[in-house]
């Protein structure tokens, strides 16, 4: 599990930076990567990059101004060009639909996968074996959303050594104890999972926020998180700003990630303003004086998320 982002830059692109966009990348655990939000030009970012379009397999959009989702329709109509025949679902507000569709249908682009969109309030908004999404509304000027993803616990590794003096070979009776089922050895021995099992592997927990005043929300998604991918559009000096704005400050990011007792905070969403390395340096400085642990988010760089 990594976190590549591919737009780091709020409202506007510049030379050195695009508009939002971050993959969580899950080739070890579904062989795909997800995309939380998809600004302008994000497939050109994603050329850039180690993902490829045909392996996406959803997208989640925090909210709809155009920083955020200007990217969609191309995106949408490149995949299907470039190998993606699976189906893409893609979570979002009310009036995502609309826009998505809108613009397929006008442009008259034709695509050869099942895409569904759907539109939440927050929430549970999907869970299967592995993995579990929430979302809960945060502070902007519009509705957005940020995104709570949670890796379930896996079980521990199997004793193959013991499994091997039973009896028992690599096959459907590893499954079973891996699902918690007792097994049979040939001489009769009821295997218990726990006889076998080490501790289980414990899930991880990334949460990317939406835009965002410091609100209610941000704890509730971010609490004990691995880590937390939080806006830091201005520096505090400009709090009055960012509140008017209905934005957050470095400070305001890293008191989020303090309070909610996150291991790794990486920041996003800067202002055009903060052109040099210096001035963001400066963001990164300001925040870590709060949390330590306190990252600028840089374009086209892995970061694993680490198991605790």
């Amino acid at each position: 599990m990594e976190l590549y982002f591919l737009g780091t830059n709020a409202g506007v692109p510049s030379l050195e930076r695009n508009v939002t966009s971050v993959a969580l990348r899950l080739l070890e655990e579904r062989r795909s990567f997800w995309l939380i939000d998809c600004g302008e030009a994000t497939q050109h970012q994603i050329l850039r990059s180690p993902l490829k379009l045909s392996k996406l397999e959803k997208i989640f959009v925090t909210h709809l101004h155009g920083d955020h989702i200007f990217g969609l329709p191309g995106l949408i109509s490149s995949r299907a060009y470039q190998g993606g025949d699976t189906p893409l679902q893609i979570y979002g507000p009310h009036g995502l639909k609309a826009f998505i569709e809108s613009a397929l249908e006008i442009s008259q682009s034709h695509i050869n996968y099942e895409l569904e969109i759907i539109e939440h309030e927050g929430g549970a908004i999907f869970e299967d074996d592995r993995f579990y999404v929430e979302s809960a509304l945060l502070d902007h000027r519009i509705a957005s959303y940020g995104y709570r993803f949670v890796e379930k616990d896996q079980p521990g590794k199997l004793n193959m050594t013991y499994l091997d003096s039973l009896g028992i070979k690599p096959g459907p009776q590893y499954g079973q104890l891996k699902r918690g089922e007792c097994v049979t050895a040939i001489d009769g021995t009821i295997v218990m999972p726990s006889d076998v099992l080490g501790e289980p592997k414990k899930g991880r927990i990334v949460t990317v926020l939406g835009d965002t005043r410091p609100c209610a929300g941000v704890a509730i998604l971010a609490k004990g998180a691995n880590v937390l991918v939080h806006e830091a559009t201005f520096l505090h000096e400009l709090a009055s700003t960012a509140h008017t704005y209905y934005h957050s400050t470095a400070t305001q990011a890293a008191e989020a990630a303090k309070e909610a007792g996150v291991k790794t905070l990486y920041m996003t969403h800067f202002s055009s303003r903060y052109k040099s390395e210096e001035q963001l340096e400066a963001l990164a400085t300001e925040a870590q004086h709060t949390f330590p642990a306190s990252q600028l988010a840089q374009e086209h760089v892995l970061y694993p998320i680490e198991r605790t």
